[in-house]
């Protein structure tokens, strides 16, 4: 067996460096878009059977809706602001630092969340806590993702980009899974029953610790095992001083600008079409429209996203053979006419079965939310290092703004047309703002960093 060189050694233990640093980046992305899915959905699944241990008793139905949705509005409102200051973080500071703070910070926030007292001992500013403490957490998280996946597609090979974003965002399905599999084990041990039984008193907390434990250990992943942007760290060892722009400067004018206009153009559109899916479809549609049980529900939904994990990867893939943008203007007309066709058939056909829905919940949400599996590479792809982590930050929180008041515009359409009909035309129209988005902007697939 020939001896290796002392060069060929040296370069051996080089290229084993850099691919150690590159699995490591991503696998660090996708346990940040794990945890940070993980503790979006703590509320919506683990905590919703028991607002009322937060607020007065007797209040009217509008008020607990409206009480409710705060709690999950304000994350929503929280993430824009974080994907911004964190992004300029990353940007300046470095990716690695701008990921550990943020983990750190919506750690400990989820950490004090479970330590909440309820209504009976503070009163309303418990509630009020509840929401402020969400808020912050929001900003966390926002500004989570911003510095992890920018650092993970920096460190990816070019012809590996697109796995390496479907890897990541498939960190999603496979998060609701996990928190629906941890409350239905809540709910098992915990009985519930009005606001003194042990799932309303503490049972509900035992998850929001879990959540902290898991973002304390990913911190502590980035402090041993995640090396800093080689990329990043090169495009700014020559930029010192204080009169260095900030990113945001750079990112609001000349191409950064367009390309950032064009990015939320099309985020707003696939933001609705995912907004229609994953809050309108399982509460407005399978149970107040088909009357699901709980069971017959998340059997649906666990299933789906089961299946998703898989088709994320597969759609980050497909877009790396025929292009990222190319992927998106076949697959957003398809969701503006077959998409809505299911939908229609969801919301419209009576005397379905149970394994009928399953299936077409199932093909509708992997046809839908396709283009997640390609997004998360694609935008990082638009902007240069300088603003990478801001722009894509941005580009793809603040875009969720306006799609989150889908159920008002349902409403508002529901003066010209069935209410059955309205998430279809929403359905239709956020494909097509989707696909003006992405041919607004160029093929990236070959782009350099």
């Amino acid at each position: 067996m020939k001896a290796l060189t002392a060069d060929e050694v040296v370069r051996s233990e080089g290229e084993q460096s850099v691919e150690t640093k590159r699995r490591n980046a991503i696998k660090g992305a996708f346990f940040s878009e794990f945890i940070d899915m993980f503790d979006i959905y703590l509320p919506v699944v683990v905590l919703s059977p028991v607002l009322a241990f937060f607020q007065p008793a007797h209040l009217s139905r509008g008020m607990e809706t409206i009480l409710a949705s705060l709690v999950f509005i304000t994350t929503l409102l929280g993430r824009p602001v974080g994907a911004l200051l964190f992004g300029m973080v990353a940007d300046r500071i470095g990716r690695r630092k701008a990921s550990i703070w943020s983990v750190s910070g919506f750690g400990v926030v989820t950490l004090l969340i479970a330590l909440l007292p309820g209504y009976e001992s503070i009163g309303i500013m418990s509630y009020w806590l509840l929401v402020l403490l969400r808020f912050v957490d929001g900003i966390f998280l926002g500004g989570g993702y911003t510095g992890a996946m920018p650092l993970a597609i920096e460190y990816s090979k070019k012809e590996q980009r697109g796995f390496v974003g479907g890897f990541i965002i498939a960190g999603f399905p496979a998060a609701y899974v996990t928190i629906n599999l941890i409350a239905m084990l809540m709910f098992a041990l915990f009985p519930l029953n009005g606001t003194h039984s042990p799932y309303a008193q503490w049972g509900w907390r035992i998850p929001f610790v879990l959540g902290a434990v898991l973002a304390g250990a990913l911190a502590m992943y980035y402090v041993r095992k995640v090396a800093e942007s080689e990329i990043w760290e090169s495009e700014t060892a020559d930029k010192t001083g204080a009169a260095e722009k900030l990113p945001l400067s750079d990112l609001i004018r000349g191409k950064s600008g367009r390309n950032l206009l064009q990015v939320l153009v099309m985020m707003t559109g696939f933001w609705l079409t995912q907004n229609i899916i994953t809050i309108f479809l399982p509460t407005g549609l399978l149970v107040r429209q088909l009357h699901l049980t709980g069971f017959q529900m998340t059997s649906t939904l666990m299933l789906t996203y089961f299946v998703l994990f898989f088709t994320y990867i597969g759609s980050g893939m497909i877009a790396q053979k025929i292009g990222r943008r190319r992927f998106f203007a076949i697959v957003g007309p398809l969701i503006a006419t077959v998409g809505a066709a299911l939908l229609y058939v969801l919301a419209n056909v009576d005397g379905l079965s149970l394994p009928a829905i399953m299936f077409i919940v199932c093909v509708l949400a992997v046809l839908v939310t396709s283009p997640w599996g390609v997004i998360v590479t694609y935008i990082n792809e638009r902007f240069v290092t300088d603003v990478r982590a801001t722009g894509f930050g941005v580009g793809f929180s603040l875009s969720v703004i306006i799609p989150s008041f889908y159920a008002f515009y349902m409403n508002w359409l529901s003066a010209f047309m069935p209410l059955a009909l309205t998430s279809v035309v929403l359905l239709c129209v956020g494909g097509l703002i989707g696909t003006v988005g992405a041919l607004m902007g160029p093929e990236t697939k070959d782009v350099d960093f």
